[in-house]
């Protein structure tokens, strides 16, 4: 893993209340499931390079 750098977000409280449901699914912490969605994301369209 790289080196990591916070970042503040504001999401809606359903999108939170998911967030927390489906990170806890997944044994993961919140911030895990994030960085894993947005990597995923950015790999499939082209703004990372793919693994």
């Amino acid at each position: 893993m790289g080196q990591t750098t916070p970042l503040g977000v504001r999401i809606e409280v359903e999108t939170k209340q998911a967030l927390e449901k489906a990170a806890k699914a997944d044994r993961r912490s919140m911030a895990s499931l994030v960085d894993k969605v947005l990597t995923d994301w950015l790999r499939a369209n082209g703004f990372l390079p793919k693994e």
